[in-house]
Order: C-alpha cells, then structure tokens, then sequence
C-alpha cells in the first residue's frame, strides 16, 4: 500500500472541542435574573421563566428569565434615560465604547463559539470562524462610524430609542448586526433573544458591563412573544429592527402602520444557487455546501435551490451526490463535524414535513446511507430532483438541509425561474465567464448577488432583502441610515380630503366644455367606472371636471408601469437628458401653469409664478442627478470587491398632497424618474387640473408610454388601492394620518417599501425637500460579490 492508498483509507477521528469552561460560566449564573436592564441583571417581574436546551441531546440547559410587558416598559424607560448622554456623546467617546466592547469579545471569543455551538447546534467550525470573528468585526468597523457620524451624516441624528428582535439561527451575530449601528449612531437599545437561544446574549451583556457601556444604552431582555409584542408596540420605541420568518414581519409592519416608527425588517428567502455549463463544477459544488449544509440550511439566504443548466445536469448531480457522501453528521463540538442538529424539535418535525409534502408533489428526495446520533434532532442533507417550480420545496422556505433541484436551457430561462418566488434576499451565480455573471447579476431580484462564491458577508457591505424577503439593509454605509434620521421640513398636518358632493356653480362665459382623462400607458383615457369629479376654482367656480379613477384604473396603470420596460433599462445620461427636456418644455408653459395655479389655489401671481419655477428648478436638478447618485464599491477583508448598485425600486406609487400642489407632485415624481422607476401617481385630489395640464407636457417630452401614468380621484381610496397591490413595489403618500396608516397597513401582501408623511405635510418649496434623502427612497442597494485572484 503507498502513501496516497493509506491517506484515502484514513479515517476521521473524534477531534471534541473542550466545554469545561462553558459548563463553568453555564454553573456559576443565575438564570433567573437574567434581564439586563438599566445595567442591572434583574429577575422577571412576573417571576416566569423559559427552559433553554442542547440540540444535540435535548438535554436542559438553563431556565431563564421570561420577560413580560412590564419588564419591556422597564428596559424602554432605562433606554431613554441614557438616551440624552448617550447622543450628545461625541462620536470620538462612542467609538471608544464599541472598540472596547470589540476588544473585550476577542478575549472571550472562545467562550462565545462553545457556547453559541451548544445552545444552537451549528458546528464548531462555524462558530469559532465565522459568526465569533464577524460579530468582533462588526463592532470595531462601527465604531469608526460613530467617530465619521458628523463627516459622512451630515444633518443626521440617532433614531432615538431602538427595539430589536433576533432569530435563533446566528444568535450572536444578529446581536451584532443590530447592536453596533445602532450604538454609533448614537441610540439606546432594548434587544430581545430568540427564546431558543438566549446564552450568547448574557455573555453578551456582561461584555458591556466590562467594556465601560453606560448603563441603560444596552438593554438586553430575554422572553417570548408576549416581549417581543411589547417592544413593537411600545410608545417609547422609536425604531423597530427585526430579523425573522416573513409572517412576523408582516404582522410587525401592520402593528406599526401610523405609528411613525421606523422599521426595517430582514426576512426569509428561498435564494437561486445558479450554476451555468462554464462554471467549475467542483468549486461549484463546495459553494453549495456552503449555500445550503452551512447551519444545517437555517440560514435566511441558503441556496436551497439549485438552477443548473441542462448540459451539465447529470455531471454536478453526481458530483454532489458524492460530496453529500461524505458530510459528516454528527456532534456539533467535534471540530469535524459538518452538519449539527437543527435547533429544536419543532423544527425538526417541520422540516420532515415539507420534504414529505415535496415527495408527494413528485419531488425525488435522495439523502445519503448514513446514520444519526441516537439522541438530538438531526435530519440527514437531502437532495430533491425532478422539483417543479410550483413544488413546495422550491417555494417555502424550508429552514434545513434541503435542497430542490430545477434545470434551465438559456440565460433568460436561468433569470426566470431565479426570480419566481415571493422572495428576494439573496442569490450566486456561477460561471468563468465574469461577462456573463455580472449581466445576469443585475436582473436577479435579490439585494445580494454573489459571484463564484456564497455567503460572504462582511460589517462594510450592506445585506438586505426586496419583495417578502424585508426591507432595509444592514451593515455598511447604507446600514448605518437605518438608525439615523434627517429632520424633513415639516409642513401643517393634513386634513382628510372633504370634497362637497355639491354642485359646483358653472363658470361665467361659453367655454368649450371639457373632462380631463386619466393618463395611462402614455395615452389619455376615460375612467372605467365613467365617472367624474367636478374641480372648484377658488372662488367656487366651476374650473373642470377630472375622471373618478377605481381599482380597475389603478390595476390598469400599475400594469402599464410594470411594462414600461424601456425608462428603467434606460441609461442614467439617457433618463437625465428626458428629464431636462421635460423641464424645458415645462419652462415654455410656465405662464400658463402659474395662471392655473392661481385659479384654483387663490395663490397671488408672484406665488404662482415661483412654486412653477421651483418645480422647474427642481427637475433640473433631479435631471443633474439621475446621472451622479451612483453606488459604491467596497473593499471587505477578503479577495473580492463588493459592488453596491443601486437599482430602481421597481413600480411607485405616489400619493400627492394637496399642499404646492404642482411643486409637491413634481419633487415625488423627478426623484423616481431619475433613479429608473416607473411611477403610477394619484395627484392632488383637490387641484388634479394640474397634473392632467402636466400629461399634455409629458406627451411630447419623449417619456416613454407607462413610465408616467396619472390617476384622478379620491386620495385615500385609490391610496389603498396602491397598497394591496402586488406588483407596486414602493409607495410614497402624503395625505391624512388615517390614509398613511391604512397604507401602511395594508402594504403587508407583498411588504412594499412605503414612505409616509405621517399625515404632515412637508415645505415643498425649502432645499431640505429635494437631494439625497429624496433619492435614497427610489433605490435599492443591491451587493454583488465579486472575487478576484487564482
């Protein structure tokens, strides 16, 4: 026997990671006060506790503190007490903190991987290299953050008190991603633990009591839905931050709709793991075993489904059918093993569930000969072919070691079955053709894209979802908005529209008589319903009549936005050019425009005069900018280069104000436009004759038919209208305090992103209305991955 004979006939020994000193800390602490409130470790006020387990045996280990409501309001009220110190800190002092709390992990980060390895179930591999050091990482980046606040913020404040929910699956990395933004950008925190996973977080929290945090900026409360419920629904809350299933999120975003809080939600996926006939298929196959085996597939953007091209098919099938082979199940503490147990229980009966149910719609469902521990909750890596597109496996989030197959013939069928799915968190293209990659990056709806590799992840690129998979990006520049705010110059509250159903008294004089159409797919139309509202100078006089839109008419438009393929595949110089040209032709009816502002407003000539010029000046500038707010690329520690794009947000719905009615319309519209969204907008219900005077300009300013479209009527009806439609994929309103909340309540069908006013009005007519926060609404940030180097 050679050398290579013997070293293919070795076995693996057991290779166990000592837990001497987790069992340890797990002795030495009383779990029954264990909420960290105020800086003070604290039992819960209703005496409850929750058991916490070990996946791999089921055996206890430990019973902790359930908070309740008036533990919540505890830990919100120490939150705001540090508030005022904690923001008024200079940058320099914050920064000081998070270094000290980064530094402070690094001498304990042993300790954390054992203990987030027996409280979760994830191998030690991965806790030890990946979520240990990434968490560490996540608190030093930040804390130059905190100290450039001032530099790369300007007119930006912390958000104020933030509430913070995490899942199980990275129970310490989730901490870190919530928790370190949100301490550089100056705000307090209430943070709550999955139920199944709390340990990580005490450890966690006694890391701040060394590291010098100020007592009550981190408040760390460990409990189950009746917390969590708490926090989401406190007055004192001022941003909500959640990671966790889809459903939740949607019950979440209802529950703040009017709220005024801020929100950002990263959910579940069901991410495309695309593999093209160039690719290389052994270094295919070991980024799927990261994509989908790494966590025993609970993780939000795991490959779980493999799109490969025909040709190849067989050829990576059979060469992942031997990696699979060779995985070893097993102790989540021996430093060989590669898939531990799932969590709990319950989510093992779950996943078995859905490989059940995806067997009974034709799935072929092949796992390897290998047998499980005889105690824990383990599910061998599954491996499902023949998956139609509709088969459950390849639509729900499994949350396992699951893995649905589908082929593909082109590129265009790859793009097409990638994006069919409510889901958009994340996806990895493979291919040697880098010409190829990063064409098809782009038309993949996912906010990450990886390119030959899959979850990379790092503090200075951000990671977040479209479409059901959430809202909001964490980590990196774009992360660091989410706890920020700018004050915008509010404007009087708004009024709930109260149009008279009266006749208006007729003009004086023959004028020829005329109904202005809605304004759909590039051409003027008649409202389905053929009816009309009646438009009231202001001196009560009869000044025309505009078309009563409905549902059909929104449907309509929507559908003419969404196939208006030629503005958001236009170029950035191309749309600028466009939205000069309309701005000019503006500018040539700028008399009549003002005269029209005059007759129904009552605004005096001089006043009519500049709110035109204004819009005029304003779609200069948005024209100027479609070109200059561009992405970034940044440069993690690792060999690639991540490319921050922005990308259109896809089809918005704009509700405009009655306020500056033609100023108001145009500083929603231009910064859309400019950024490649089509736009379906509801005019001022009160003044619509100048949106429908705005079409005739929009007609010959060569926009595109669909990427304008102009619907009449009542605000708030057609307001819901946008916000239960799926295929609207942002909406922006500005209208009453109950048709903003109802809006945002009723977005929840496919968890669109929606901007409100909150029922304020903004001063359309100050610099503070237009630029870069206008801008940063009409894009998402998509990260792709690009690696470099043999």
């Amino acid at each position: 026997m050679n050398i290579l004979d013997r070293y293919h006939a070795m076995e693996y020994g057991p290779a166990p990671e000592a837990r001497n000193e987790a069992d340890a800390w797990l002795a030495a602490r009383d779990f029954g006060k264990a909420l960290f409130i105020g800086g003070d470790w604290k039992a819960a006020a209703g005496g409850k506790t929750f058991e916490t387990s070990e996946p791999s045996s089921g055996k206890l280990l430990a019973e902790v503190s359930d908070a309740n409501a008036a533990d919540i309001d505890a830990a919100v009220a120490a939150a705001a007490k540090a508030l005022p110190k904690w923001s008024a800190a200079s940058g320099y002092q914050r920064a000081k903190v998070l270094y000290a709390i980064g530094r402070a992990m690094q001498r304990h980060q042993r300790l954390f991987a054992v203990l987030e390895t027996i409280d979760n179930g994830k191998p030690i591999r991965e806790s030890r290299d990946i979520d240990v050091p990434l968490a560490i990482r996540h608190f030093i980046h930040h804390a130059g953050w905190a100290q450039a606040l001032d530099r790369d913020f300007p007119g930006h404040r912390g958000v104020g008190v933030v509430g913070q929910i995490i899942p199980w699956n990275f129970p310490l990395l989730m901490l870190a991603w919530k928790i370190a933004p949100a301490l550089a950008a100056g705000c307090t925190v209430v943070l709550k633990p999955a139920e199944f996973t709390p340990l990580t977080a005490i450890l966690f929290a006694e890391i701040c009591e060394r590291a010098g945090v100020p007592k009550g900026v981190v408040n760390i409360v460990q409990g189950g839905p009746e917390a969590g419920v708490a926090i989401v629904n406190h007055p004192g809350v001022q941003k909500i931050a959640f990671t966790g299933s889809s459903e939740v999120g949607k019950i979440i975003r209802k529950a703040t709709a009017g709220s005024g809080k801020k929100l950002s939600l990263e959910l579940g996926g069901k991410s495309a793991f695309i593999v093209f006939e160039d690719a290389d298929l052994d270094s295919a196959v070991e980024g799927l075993v990261d994509g989908i085996w790494f966590n025993q597939g609970q993780v939000c953007c795991a490959g779980s489904r493999l799109l490969v091209q025909e040709g190849i098919a067989d050829a990576l099938i059979a060469k992942v059918k031997t990696r699979m082979s060779r995985l070893r199940v097993g102790s989540p503490l021996d430093k060989n093993t590669d898939i531990g147990p799932l969590v709990d229980l319950t989510q093992l009966e779950r996943v078995k569930g859905l490989v059940a149910e995806g067997a009974r719609q034709g799935a072929v469902c092949w796992q390897p000969d290998a047998g499980l521990p005889s105690s824990g909750y383990y599910h061998l890596p599954t491996l499902a072919t023949g998956v139609s597109p509709a088969n459950i496996l390849a639509q729900e989030e499994v949350f396992g070691p699951v893995l649905a197959t589908m082929t593909f013939r082109n590129t265009e069928e790859a793009i097409e079955l990638a994006n069919n799915t409510r889901y958009g968190l994340a996806a990895s293209v493979w291919s040697e053709n880098v010409n190829l990659a990063l064409h098809v990056a782009p038309q993949l709806k996912a906010g990450v894209v990886w390119v030959n590799g899959t979850n990379m992840f790092d503090a200075a690129c951000g990671f977040g979802g479209y479409r059901e998979s959430g809202f909001g990006r964490e980590g990196g520049r774009e992360g660091m908005f989410e706890y920020l705010t700018a004050k915008l110059p509010l404007g009087p509250v708004i009024k709930p529209a109260t149009m008279s159903a009266q006749p208006v008294e007729q003009a004086d004089g023959a004028a020829i008589d005329r109904t202005a159409k809605l304004f759909i797919g590039g051409k003027q139309v008649r409202p389905d319903g053929n009816y009309s509202l009646a438009i009231a100078t202001a001196k009560g006089k009869l000044a025309g009549e505009v078309g009563l839109g409905s549902r059909k008419d929104i449907r309509d438009a929507v559908s003419a936005a969404r196939g208006a393929k030629a503005w958001p595949e236009a170029t950035a110089y191309n749309r600028s050019q466009v939205l000069y040209y309309l701005a000019e032709n503006l500018s040539g009816r700028a008399g009549e425009f003002a005269a029209r502002l005059t007759e129904l407003t009552g605004a005096t000539p001089k006043a009519a005069r500049e709110e035109v010029e204004q819009s005029i000046e304003r779609l200069f500038l948005y024209a100027g900018l479609a070109d200059k707010f561009e992405g970034r690329v940044h440069q993690p520690p690792a060999r690639a280069v991540t490319l921050a794009l922005h990308e259109p947000v896809g089809v918005v719905g704009i509700v405009a104000p009655d306020a500056s009615p033609l100023l108001g319309l145009i500083s929603l519209i231009a910064p859309a436009l400019a950024m490649g969204n089509t736009v379906v907008a509801v005019p001022s219900e009160r003044y619509p004759l100048l949106a429908t005077d705005l079409y005739q300009v929009i007609e010959y300013s060569d926009i595109p038919s669909g990427a304008i479209n102009i619907v009449t009527g009542r605000s708030a009806e057609l307001a819901g209208v946008l916000a239960k439609h799926d295929d609207v994929d942002g909406l922006w309103v500005f209208a009453d305090a109950e048709t903003c909340a109802k809006a945002e309540a009723e977005s929840i069908g496919n968890l669109k992103r929606v901007w409100s006013g909150n029922g304020r009005g903004i001063d359309w007519a100050s610099d503070q209305a237009a630029g870069d926060a206008f801008l940063r609404r009409a894009v998402e940030v998509k990260n792709v991955w690009v690696p470099y180097g043999d």
